[in-house]
């Protein structure tokens, strides 16, 4: 015999970074298989640290990393466990960034400024990486900026689907908080049963981050509950002041549906002192207890996550999941 042939087998492997492993306990729980155990740790000079504990050779390797408050840390552990698996022989790598760190860098509005989210989709190239899965990012033409197979997944189903059950029978109006979100406030109109659509005009001085302007209303919304769709809330100052001109139009009730919260300082105390009646977000992100407010409702991105995982270990159609939508 001139040669040797060797059973083709293929081996799941989860790995958790220390953003949010409760996330990825709860996805193992899913498919069946427990993150791999690992020593992670910072040096007293902040440097970081990653050795898996079990041989990952030839193994479909799954990092899920919630990019969470610190995002220049997890992201530089992310990398280091990327570039500990290659080094390890992983026969594929596959990153699942729930939220997709600096989205919102995602072009240049001025000279001399940077495209981060190009810059982060390049160090996972570097690092090792051979496809990302993520959810609902910012502007879909991020998904360009990786060299290689993006799964882009939704997690509309998941909030409309609670929506839907909760307010049913009551008129509702899908608000875009802004111009740049007609698009997906759109394709949440069609999920709901084709109910009206209206959008905020709103301004943003380029010069001053997280600071919003909002003019006017555009769209029907009186008497109507209105629910503002957005993928990120962060510091609440756009859907805050999206509330109180939707309240001043004789909107019936304000609710609110975001994939990604990130509620940083002041966004807890603005959404307490807020009109918004109930918020409703996915686990994509880490939410510690002091900003778990009454009117705060988190459902779990794990089986969404779960199942994309599965069918690009079994090399099916992630764009299945959601009848074609990508």
């Amino acid at each position: 015999m001139g040669s040797i042939v060797a059973e083709n087998r293929k081996s799941l492997m989860l790995f958790s970074g220390r953003g949010f492993p409760e996330l990825a306990e709860e996805i193992g729980q899913v498919l069946g298989v427990a993150p791999t155990p690992s020593d992670s740790y910072e040096f007293a000079n902040g440097e970081i640290f990653v050795r898996f504990k079990d041989s990952v050779r030839g193994s479909d390797a799954f990092v899920v990393q919630s990019v969470t408050e610190g995002v220049n840390r997890w992201v530089m552990e992310t990398l280091i466990m990327i570039d500990a698996l290659k080094r390890g022989s992983a026969k594929r790598i596959t990153v699942v960034l729930p939220f997709y760190p600096y989205s919102r860098q995602d072009k240049k509005h001025r000279g001399r400024e940077p495209i981060s989210a190009r810059l982060v989709a390049d160090l996972l190239k570097t690092a090792g990486a051979n496809r990302i899965l993520t959810v609902d990012l910012h502007t879909a033409q991020i998904q360009g900026f990786f060299d290689g197979p993006v799964d882009h997944l939704f997690a509309m189903d998941i909030l409309a689907d609670y929506v839907q059950k909760k307010y049913a029978g009551r008129p509702m109006t899908v608000v875009a908080p802004d111009s740049g979100r007609v698009r997906v406030a759109e394709r949440w109109t069609d999920r709901l049963g084709g109910c009206p659509l209206a959008f905020i005009h709103k301004t943003r001085d380029p010069l001053k981050p997280n600071q919003v302007v909002a003019n006017r209303v555009v769209g029907e919304v009186e008497g109507r509950v209105c629910l503002i769709v957005d993928d990120m809330i962060d510091t609440g100052g756009t859907i805050a002041k999206a509330a109180d001109i939707l309240f001043q139009e004789g909107a019936a009730d304000v609710i609110v549906a975001s994939t990604h919260a990130l509620l940083s300082d002041p966004a807890t105390e603005r959404l307490k002192n807020s009109r918004i009646s109930e918020l409703v977000v996915t686990n994509t992100l880490p939410l510690s207890p002091e900003k778990r407010l009454d009117k705060i409702t988190v459902l779990s991105i794990a089986p969404l996550l779960a199942r994309a995982i599965r069918e690009v270990f079994d090399d099916g159609s992630v764009t299945t999941l959601f009848g074609g939508l990508s």
